[in-house]
């Protein structure tokens, strides 16, 4: 039973009660004698009219189990006819509520149902490229001088345009065109012409990597080409010949690039993916080997990054000093995935182990740090087993990715039966049941593991249980089963995680009105100060967080049913008829997501 309040009453100074518009005379409610206000009229019971008087009774009602506070300055007292004469009374405004639109077809009352429905259908109308974070370098706003875009804005250029690549850096960026053309643009490319433009030409490029001052491209030929970031230096020097079909026939390109070519590629080998941190860049082969090679003009790697023992600038063997070099340490291993951080790289093979070499200072390498052993020249193989110890579990690394001085690993952790005396017996009904999680390490200060603390280095890698243990039923097979990553991009200091949850992209005139689309679920975290994020606040994040929808704001439904859901998918890849109302081409079409240094995007790929 929750305590009385006691309330506390005092006399108000004439002052104090006309700046507050109260009559001169006010009756005290703990006396039946009313007291006078200096300089007012006297009061006569007998002479004033008999009206019912207005009260106003200021209180807190006091709950059950709640505090109870006392209030000083409370007073109840009696308001007077002439505190409201000449005064006009507002009524209240019984405001009806207005009946809401009836949908004219199913797609409307889609519309009208999901704001999940309404998001994989702007996708598909208008394509395109959203960018946001530092725009220091005219890289996510062009054609702005906005030292930062909060939250995610199309750069026009990329308007109804469909990209099979895209890089980006503070300073510039770079993307490869529907049609295998290279996109350049930001200040680092031309600080007088930020907006984009084509450049390389006519070699059918594929895949984008970028150094802190070099662009590496991959064709669908498995040729590689490193070409300068800024402008005037692939328009200063020497220019390589380019072949034409005509035999004994070539003319110089219009700009300066250098072709990678590794040795020793066996018959039908070819480059099949490339990645690079700041000063270095590793290519995977067709069939599971591994080269590494300078990529930067600034530095030679000098952090074991490239996995070469011994390897320095004093050390290199003859010839460019960007040949790429076979890492014979990984020899015998089928590479399947090859990911880079700023001075680091890691290496998945077929088999589920996980191979990192270069910096280890803030632990990016899946090892403590040690002050006098600061980085590895050779590729180490990662204890992924240790921390499943004694759990009957069985992991097996099904992805890798790296950024800054960020790691991180998906793995797929079976339930088996322990073969050690004293280990607990698994019951019939778990065996084989699947756990998906993701493990990250390396430096956290900013939020970047996101596994929701602030750790300078990590030891050891550390679960990140926002992404860990998750389930959904799956109608197919009328079971539970785990929801894993689709894909993991990681910036310099932020990363994102595109879920590999259960999707729609089918709902048509043919099925139900409630039938609708809806993608996969993303999630940023990690530093914030450039709004990177997406989140159109400044505050870093240290756990994997939504993002508002892109292009307007969520229907009626989902802000009044479920206001949880009003977040940003990403649309799976879908053969669609683009346009407004599907009046366009054909294409396959799919959203990603790229974070970079300070910066992050969203674009539609093919």
């Amino acid at each position: 039973m929750a305590t009385p309040m006691r309330l506390a009453s005092r006399r108000l100074s004439p002052r104090h009660m006309a700046s507050r518009n109260i009559s001169p005379w006010v009756r005290h409610s703990g006396s039946a004698h009313p007291f006078p206000n200096p300089g007012g009229p006297k009061f006569n019971p007998a002479k004033e009219p008999s009206r019912p008087p207005f009260v106003a009774l200021f209180a807190i009602a006091a709950v059950s189990g709640a505090t109870v506070l006392s209030l000083p300055f409370i007073l109840p007292f009696v308001i007077t006819p002439d505190d409201i004469a000449g005064k006009e009374v507002e009524t209240a405004q019984i405001l009806i509520e207005k009946p809401r639109k009836r949908a004219s077809s199913k797609e409307e009352s889609r519309e009208i149902v999901s704001g999940q429905h309404v998001q994989v259908k702007k996708s598909w109308e208008h394509p395109g490229v959203y960018a946001w974070g530092s725009n220091a370098g005219k890289v996510v706003a062009p054609d702005s001088n906005e030292a930062v875009i909060k939250t995610p804005r199309r750069i026009p250029y990329f308007n109804d345009q469909l990209l099979r690549d895209m890089k980006l850096d503070r300073d510039f960026g770079a993307a490869i065109t529907e049609k295998g053309d290279l996109v350049q643009w930001g200040a680092a490319f031309d600080k007088n012409h930020t907006a984009p433009v084509v450049t390389l030409k006519g070699k059918d490029l594929t895949k984008l990597a970028i150094s802190c001052d070099r662009i590496i491209a991959l064709s669908s030929s498995g040729s590689v080409y490193s070409l300068p970031a800024a402008g005037a230096d692939q328009l200063s020097r020497e220019k390589p010949a380019n072949s034409s079909w005509f035999p004994f026939w070539s003319e110089a390109s219009p700009l300066t690039y250098r072709v990678l070519k590794p040795q020793n590629m066996g018959w039908g080998e070819k480059i099949v993916d490339v990645k690079s941190g700041l000063e270095h860049s590793l290519f995977l082969t067709s069939k599971g080997r591994v080269y590494s090679a300078a990529s930067s003009t600034e530095g030679f790697p000098a952090k074991g990054q490239l996995g070469i023992a011994g390897l320095t600038w004093k050390t290199r063997p003859q010839g460019p000093f960007d040949q790429p070099h076979e890492i014979e340490a990984l020899s015998g291993f089928n590479i399947k995935s090859i990911a880079a951080g700023d001075f680091h790289s890691l290496v998945l093979d077929n088999e589920g182990r996980v191979f990192s070499f270069g910096d280890n200072s803030a632990g990016q390498l899946g090892f403590e740090p040690e002050p006098s052993v600061a980085y590895a020249d050779v590729p180490l193989l990662l204890p992924v087993s240790k921390p499943y110890t004694g759990t009957n579990m069985l992991p097996k690394v099904t992805s890798i990715a790296a950024g800054g001085s960020n790691s991180f690993f998906t793995v797929d952790a079976t339930k088996v039966q322990s073969r050690r005396a004293g280990d607990e017996v698994v019951p019939a009904r778990d065996l084989g049941k699947v756990v998906s999680e993701t493990w990250a390490c390396g430096e956290g200060i900013k939020g970047s593991l996101g596994t929701g603390k602030w750790t300078h280095i990590s030891s050891a890698p550390t679960k990140i249980k926002a992404l860990s243990d998750l389930n959904e039923y799956d109608e197919r097979t009328n079971s539970v089963v785990p929801i894993r990553l689709s894909h993991l991009s990681v910036g310099s200091s932020h990363a994102c995680a595109i879920l590999d949850n259960a999707t729609r992209v089918d709902a048509s005139s043919r099925t139900s009105s409630n039938d609708t689309n809806f993608g996969a679920d993303v999630m940023f975290w990690g530093f914030n100060e450039w709004y990177q994020l997406g989140t159109g606040k400044r505050s870093n994040l240290n756990t994997p967080t939504y993002l508002s929808p892109l292009d307007g704001v969520p229907t009626d439904a989902d802000l009044i049913r479920r206001p949880e859901s009003n977040r940003f998918q990403i649309t799976p890849r879908k053969t669609v008829h683009l346009g407004e109302g599907g009046s366009g081409r054909t294409a396959s079409v799919e959203q990603r997501v790229e974070c970079g240094r300070n910066v992050s995007a969203i674009y539609s790929g093919t």
